[in-house]
């Protein structure tokens, strides 16, 4: 009796470790929230122990985790042009296989590689190229299962700086964003790559859609360059639509639905508040600010009524989602003020505790919540980066324009 409860107790021990993997862009639920281990309140003086890394070619797709295995886009320009799918094994970094489409960028903006972070579901990879090139692989090989191209099969008119919606898996179909002039929303069978429906004639811009649950049907948030707009996910049919002209296109973090809100930042015409009636057939304007809230790649945070949004003059922002009201901004402490200021943002689990990732490389420990931003501890794994990192079990997996790599994270 005795050995059966240790060999229980070791199977709790290793499955607490092990947390939850981060199969999608914005982890297992798509918000950034991560169930994993707990962490210490610093990291330790002499640093965090880097497992293993690996060079990689340039691109700003996120990392996804499933399992024992890691996977990403590249680019690659020698011997020829192409865009990689690639898996490597977590433990050691070893590349377990490739899959590579023969891409001609051109002049594509900031065109150093693709976008997308790949999507992981029931033992498949589905992943789309800066330039519209969309695959379904078997996770296991890379094994191509099927293929469809953004541009050819949708008529798909190719942003300023590429394709960079994730896809989304919803039942049977999986979610894309072609951008055509009667496909701007498409969903395909995940499992044969079939046209199920297509919907809307906007451009698209960056966004990952987003499924939200309602009494009588869900319903799709999609977030283009001129509105956001809400679409019946069973059927495509477009049943809401907010104008919201997005100066060169940037819509890009992913929507955030809490209730009957949804919320969009943009880079210059600030953020947008939407109420969604009981059904999430209809919506409204509830409120918009453009003077302390505009965000661009930093996918914000909400928590208990308020959202974490990074500002691009004030930094890491904390205000009310139901009203708007800013409450506290960090000064451009977290991340450094620029340009295009960035940085990932992840919840550890359901406290008020959260891990970042900046774009200088540096990984920090912070508390947020309405009182301020206290940092905790901060140090550097990687190099300059606007890549989304992965957390499972307890590592980090994050990625610049020329490695990857797989850093331990330590016990409280």
């Amino acid at each position: 009796m005795r050995l059966i409860s240790t060999s229980i107790l070791a199977l709790l021990v290793c499955a607490a470790v092990r947390a939850e993997d981060w199969p999608q862009f914005r982890g297992p639920h798509g918000d950034g929230r991560w169930q994993g281990p707990k962490l210490p309140e610093q990291w330790p003086a002499e640093g965090l122990p880097t497992r293993w890394k690996r060079p990689i070619g340039g691109g700003y797709a996120g990392i996804s985790v499933v399992g024992e295995r890691v996977y990403t886009l590249d680019r690659q320009t020698e011997p020829v042009e192409r865009e990689r799918v690639l898996c490597f094994r977590a433990d050691t970094g070893e590349l377990l296989w490739e899959h590579a489409d023969p891409v001609t960028y051109g002049h594509l903006d900031y065109g150093n590689g693709p976008r997308a972070q790949p999507t992981i579901h029931d033992g498949r990879v589905y992943s789309v190229g800066a330039l519209g090139q969309v695959n379904c692989l078997d996770a296991r090989t890379g094994t191509v299962i099927w293929q469809r191209h953004y541009q050819t099969d949708f008529g798909g008119r190719l942003p300023m700086w590429g394709y960079a919606g994730s896809p989304v898996i919803h039942g049977d179909v999986v979610l894309l964003a072609p951008g055509g002039s009667q496909a701007s929303l498409v969903a395909l069978h995940r499992l044969t790559g079939a046209e199920v429906w297509q919907s809307l004639s906007d451009e698209s811009g960056y966004a990952t859609p987003v499924v939200v649950p309602r009494p009588g049907g869900d319903r799709i948030v999609h977030w283009t360059p001129s509105h956001i707009r809400g679409v019946d996910a069973a059927t495509g049919r477009a049943l809401w639509g907010i104008p919201y002209e997005v100066t060169y296109g940037v819509s890009i973090a992913r929507p955030i639905v809490v209730g009957d809100l949804v919320f969009v930042a943009g880079y210059w015409e600030g953020s947008k508040a939407i109420r969604l009636d009981g059904t999430g057939s209809t919506a409204e304007l509830a409120w918009e600010e453009n003077r302390y809230l505009r965000g661009l790649m930093s996918q914000p945070l909400v928590r208990d009524g308020y959202v974490y949004l990074l500002d691009k003059q004030y930094g890491l922002t904390c205000f009310e989602l139901a009203t708007g009201k800013k409450v506290w901004d960090d000064g451009n402490a977290m991340t450094p003020r620029g340009r295009n200021p960035h940085a990932s943002l992840v919840w550890l689990g359901d406290s008020d505790r959260a891990i970042v990732l900046n774009a200088e490389g540096d990984l920090i420990l912070a508390r947020l919540n309405p009182a301020g931003y206290v940092e905790q501890s901060r140090k550097n794994i990687i190099g300059f980066t606007w890549a989304h990192p992965a957390f499972a079990g307890r590592r980090v997996y994050a990625r610049s324009d020329s490695e990857i790599v797989c850093v331990e994270l330590p016990g409280e």
